[in-house]
């Protein structure tokens, strides 16, 4: 499916004269793939704020903790280097990711419309709602935050959802997405710079970025990736033709270059800025592959689901060699990493899995303070070195402790 600019319908304040906005409003083919083509026109809407004024945009507000009394059960302090934080959740909620605007204040979301508030550097949680996302009966699933400097944040979710602040979450307004958005927004960058600038990915590979608070969107690749591979079915990329599928995983840099896994682990893709489509790629490993990310010095780590460590022999993309490093995985796949520094790092997996490398991911020793987690453990994300965080299923968050805030 080809893609085009896509905008939300905005309107002048009351009096003024009529603005032009963009709306897909032609549809024709070009080798095989859908090209979705915008065109001015002239609209008549309510404001933002109009839309959002009747209770939309309102400020949060504080609940109760879910389950009922609102007392809270203490930290369990695990190492001298991680401790288990209690949340406010109920078990069946699934965290999918953690910001910060600064080291004490953050939000955790995930499943379920949950958005969790910290002022203590995530030693304690209370939950939020955002009156922005009552809409329509529907449970949001929260899919990521970022927040990129003097008090402007942003979340994404699914069903297609797109949250704003601009007070660090003080308040939040909800600004619409277009109904032929490719896929479901996975991930939100808020961009340096001038405040208003964001990337916003889809789990079918669009890439859009707006530097206008998102009233209007372009699109940083032409076609999503199913219609990239179905396109390139000669590309001898084993398990690529006739793709139909999403992302299971996939990470962004800090230079903006993306990896990201198939569906089914069998390839992956990359991109990156000023690429018109993304590269698909043959897998290193006979293992499917399970999660793909950065190291600090732009180095490609590769994890797979038989519990396998991969290592890129050169920073950037274009690398296409890697070398398997050592690691006791035990056969639990190893689902994420995450670096604190240029050499520490730390990887989670199945069953409670915890290992820790001091040489920048190249060899790994296993971290036994976390055998007693009753759950898989899926994300690791440092903010600075005094700063991290592990996810993990049925509301497990484990906090880094090991350096004093």
């Amino acid at each position: 499916m080809a893609l085009a600019a896509h905008s939300r319908q905005v309107a002048p304040a009351l009096g003024s004269s009529r603005v032009k906005a963009f709306a897909p409003v032609r549809v024709s083919r070009c080798r095989g793939a859908v090209v979705v083509r915008a065109e001015a026109q002239s609209n008549d809407a309510l404001t933002r704020r109009a839309v959002l004024g009747a209770g939309l945009a309102t400020a949060t507000s504080l609940m109760l903790p879910i389950g009922g009394s609102g007392s809270a059960q203490a930290n369990q302090l695990l190492s001298p280097e991680w401790e288990s934080v209690t949340l406010p959740v109920d078990k069946g909620v699934v965290l999918l990711d953690i910001g910060f605007t600064d080291d004490k204040h953050g939000f955790l979301l995930g499943t379920r419309e949950t958005l969790l508030e910290t002022f203590d550097g995530g030693k304690t949680w209370k939950p939020r709602s955002i009156d922005a996302a009552r809409d329509e009966g529907f449970n949001y699933r929260f899919n990521s935050i970022s927040f990129s400097g003097n008090g402007e944040g942003w979340i994404v979710g699914k069903p297609a959802i797109l949250l704003h602040t601009t007070d660090g979450g003080v308040n939040w307004e909800r600004i619409p997405l277009s109904s032929k958005l490719p896929g479901a927004p996975v991930r939100i960058t808020g961009l340096p710079g001038k405040p208003g600038q964001a990337e916003m990915i889809t789990d079918q590979g669009a890439i859009y970025v707006t530097d206008n608070t998102a009233y209007t969107w372009t699109a940083a690749v032409q076609e999503t990736v199913d219609a990239t591979l179905n396109r390139t079915v000669s590309s001898g990329i084993s398990g690529a033709s006739y793709y139909e599928g999403s992302f299971s995983n996939l990470a962004r840099s800090a230079s903006g270059d993306y990896v990201a896994v198939s569906s089914r682990g069998n390839f992956y893709m990359t991109w990156t800025p000023g690429q018109t489509y993304w590269l698909p790629h043959n897998r290193p490993a006979p293992r499917r592959l399970q999660n793909m990310g950065f190291t600090p010095s732009g180095e490609v780590w590769v994890t797979t689901r038989g519990g396998d460590v991969l290592l890129s022999n050169q920073p950037g993309l274009s690398a296409e060699d890697f070398e398997s490093v050592a690691i006791n995985s035990r056969g639990f796949g190893i689902l994420d990493v995450g670096f604190r520094d240029e050499k520490v790092a730390y990887a989670c997996g199945g069953s409670g899995s915890l290992y820790r490398s001091e040489d920048g991911g190249k060899s790994w020793k296993r971290d036994r303070s976390t055998d007693d987690v009753a759950g898989n453990l899926y994300a690791i994300k440092f903010f600075n070195p005094q700063l991290g965080f592990v996810l993990g299923n049925d509301g497990i968050l484990l906090r880094y402790t090991g350096v004093s805030a």
